[in-house]
């Protein structure tokens, strides 16, 4: 049992670490997508990042769309 109690907190570190490349991985696609949808337009990347952060909750990736649905309910 001590060796399955040693790897536990080394898997739960994998997993955070997972979880956490996932939620910047669904930021990086939507700041990707927030560049598109200025036509490519350069000098605005932090700001289609930081806007990005805010429609992906942290932990748990968003589905496209979800964002305006729930701003309009408001």
């Amino acid at each position: 049992m001590s060796q399955r109690a040693a790897k536990t907190p080394a898997t739960t570190k994998k997993q955070q670490r997972a979880a956490t490349e996932s939620v910047e991985e669904a930021i990086r696609r939507r700041a990707y997508e927030l560049y598109l949808e200025r036509g490519g337009a350069h000098g605005s990347a932090m700001d289609d990042w930081l806007r990005a952060e805010r429609e992906i909750p942290s932990g748990q990736p968003r589905a496209r769309g979800v964002a305006s649905r729930r701003s309009s309910s408001r």
